[in-house]
């Protein structure tokens, strides 16, 4: 074999072997891209930008640091007429997922879910507006010592926020509620028509995602 003839052989390994590693390092890419997207999909892996079938919006401004007293006579909703978001305020992946999924099973209208905007000390904190009282209510019986916090939304949503002492939603047969019992008013609470009337608070906005 002539020295011409051998450099040209050596010149096709030498871009074999380059194309070989190219190639390998192109499929290992897609694979990696696969995998995360996936996992992003299924909710296995938690990043804020990319939840799943839900964006977080700017959360409506805390009005009122008091717990509001459920209207007098106010029912449980139906958990069919109750719309949630469910935000993870802590750093366990897949809360928000695993929580809405359970959420579900109960009935309930889970519009959303995705990582808080900022972490949260505490079980749950459960955002509402006005109008929403009596579906706050409903939701925080399922939940061991939520915080209520009352917003500035126009519609009968609710926000839950899990916090890093969130274990789990309660049990189904710990659950108190009786579609034909009005709530009670806890004590502490401000009056359901106080609140309707007072003007809106002047502090600064709260995220409550």
């Amino acid at each position: 074999m002539s020295e011409a003839e051998r450099a040209r052989k050596l010149r096709r390994r030498h871009m074999h072997e380059r194309q070989a590693v190219i190639f390998g390092v192109l499929l290992s890419f897609l694979a990696l891209s696969f995998v995360t997207a996936a996992a992003i999909y299924t909710g296995n892996l938690n990043i804020p930008l990319f939840s799943r079938a839900f964006t977080v919006k700017p959360s409506p401004t805390a009005t009122h640091d008091p717990q509001p007293c459920p209207p007098a006579g106010a029912l449980p909703v139906p958990a069919g007429n109750i719309t949630v978001n469910v935000y993870n305020g802590t750093n366990a992946t897949g809360l928000a997922k695993s929580t809405g999924d359970a959420l579900t099973q109960l009935g309930f209208k889970v519009k959303g879910e995705a990582n808080a905007i900022a972490s949260y000390t505490g079980t749950a904190r459960i955002s509402f507006g006005i109008q929403g009282i009596a579906q706050a209510y409903t939701l925080a019986a399922h939940v061991d010592n939520p915080e209520f916090q009352l917003d500035t939304r126009q519609d009968t949503s609710v926000d839950i926020t899990l916090g890093d002492k969130f274990l789990s939603l309660k049990a189904t047969d710990k659950v108190k509620l009786d579609p034909k019992t009005p709530f009670a008013p806890p004590p502490g609470c401000i009056p359901y028509n106080q609140l309707v009337t007072a003007p809106p608070a002047s502090s600064a906005p709260t995220p409550t995602s």
